[in-house]
């Protein structure tokens, strides 16, 4: 709503249960997080889920991975066609040369070197009539025609694809890894019952077989083939695979994701796509705003009347918990990809008053001191000492309350509490480092020292009746 953002709506292309869609949203909500959206709102309306994306910079390869909805298959690969010899019956395809990536056993876990190979695919018997042209449906259980896109969309290879041997399912973990010859490759970790299943499908492509004579596994998402490398171990162990080949950081990071959450319980298709610009949100911008800076107007107006010189402080100490907040934003949004909604807008404006109130506890243990016949000088590190003490339960409590807040729920209320939280901690941090200090300097002056009333304190009960 402040930087623009991209809204999509996903239908279930089948009749499904609840529970089948609240685990398609848990989902998508990692999928998101993993692409580093802040703030995501994944909502369901109906059997329909909303995803709405705030700030993100890259909308393109946000809808595109979101959009990727369908169930994650390994199918072997049983002829490459190039783009250009799509037309060709599948008898005329004899040899094809083509540069892949290939899986092999990641020995050490943290670096592994990249392997590339030149892959000879031989006439294959039996496959007349084959279409290589895409289907219309790609069912699971049979034979299909593929293609792989470049970031551009253009067709870079088709391929003819057996039945799928296995699905995303068999998965636990995948992440882009950085190998020792500045290639990145991707780590992929088998769940541990599953890995009798993938290395049957690995010990066959290895060897050739009938069923993946190519010695290649597609690995397919929408009817698209994500990668397909070719198999270079019979075997292997459930944590130590690694797909390697010529992946650009952004390219093993992308393979990654879909590997990590590229199965949904139920197949979605995208009903309406909406790509939100910033100036949609600039009313509500303004309205909060210029709410903000009303009650922002009104709190100093009432401190400086009511506490003086301290309501100074109060203001100054409110400026330092801000630039510290927006540094603090400023720096999560560069490198966490956090954004800054009215939500979270709303819990900046909500943590004023939690800031001032911090002032006010001070500052009225200050006049108790005061009014019972201390001195402003002396009465300072006491009262200080006693309001922090009741400061720190009270940020405490609101620390809970955003904690709860930001574990219980989603969307814009996780925004909120967000803010609310780190605008607390930073409260604590300005009290005791900037505030105290601060008063501790103006009532050690000669020129104030003397004048309690500039701050706003009373005459002290043993004065009273005489000038101040």
């Amino acid at each position: 709503d402040l930087q623009g953002g991209v809204s999509v709506v996903l239908q279930p292309t089948e009749d499904t249960n609840d529970e089948a869609i609240g685990q398609a949203i848990e989902i998508i909500r990692q999928r998101v997080d993993g692409i580093g959206v802040a703030e995501p709102e994944i909502a369901r309306q109906g059997d329909a889920i909303v995803v709405q994306l705030p700030g993100v910079k890259d909308r393109e390869r946000a809808l595109e991975l979101v959009g990727q909805t369908a169930e994650l298959r390994f199918r072997p690969v049983l002829q490459i066609i190039p783009p250009e010899l799509a037309d060709l019956d599948p008898g005329d395809l004899q040899v094809d040369e083509s540069t892949t990536t290939t899986v092999a056993a990641d020995e050490t876990a943290e670096t592994t070197s990249t392997t590339t190979t030149t892959t000879t695919t031989e006439d294959l018997t039996g496959l007349e009539g084959f279409s290589l042209t895409e289907p219309a449906d790609d069912v699971a259980e049979n034979p299909v025609t593929l293609s792989e896109y470049d970031d551009d969309g253009n067709e870079v290879l088709r391929y003819m694809l057996g039945p799928t041997e296995a699905t995303g399912r068999i998965l636990s973990g995948a992440e882009a890894r950085l190998g020792s010859v500045a290639d990145w490759t991707v780590g992929v970790t088998i769940k541990g019952g599953s890995i009798d299943e993938f290395n049957d499908i690995a010990f066959r492509c290895f060897n050739r077989d009938a069923s993946c004579p190519t010695g290649q596994l597609a690995i397919v998402l929408d009817s698209q083939v994500q990668s397909a490398p070719s198999i270079n171990e019979p075997s292997f162990a459930a944590d130590a695979i690694s797909i390697s080949g010529t992946f650009t950081e952004g390219e093993a990071k992308d393979l990654a994701l879909v590997l990590r959450y590229g199965s949904l319980p139920v197949e979605l298709e995208p009903q309406q796509t909406q790509s939100i610009s910033a100036s949609l949100g600039q009313d509500a911008l303004d309205a909060g705003v210029i709410a903000g800076l009303i009650g922002l107007a009104l709190v100093a107006l009432y401190m400086v009347v009511y506490y003086r010189l301290l309501g100074v402080v109060a203001i100054l100490s409110l400026s330092v918990s801000a630039a510290l907040l927006w540094t603090l934003i400023a720096y999560l949004g560069e490198n966490q990809g956090l954004a800054l909604t009215l939500a979270g807008v709303t819990g900046i404006i909500v943590s004023i008053g939690v800031a001032v109130d911090s002032n006010v506890v001070f500052y009225e243990h200050l006049k108790e001191d005061v009014w019972r016949g201390r001195t402003l000088r002396t009465a300072v590190d006491g009262s200080f000492a006693s309001a922090f003490s009741t400061i720190v339960k009270a940020d405490v409590a609101s620390l809970i309350g955003a904690g709860i807040l930001y574990m219980l729920t989603v969307g814009p209320v996780r925004g909120f509490a967000l803010y609310l939280g780190l605008s607390t901690v930073l409260d604590l941090v300005a009290s005791y480092f900037f505030m105290r200090p601060l008063a501790l300097i103006l009532v050690k002056s000669e020129r104030l020292q003397d004048k309690p009333r500039w701050f706003g304190m009373p005459v002290p009960r043993s004065e009273e009746g005489s000038p101040a």
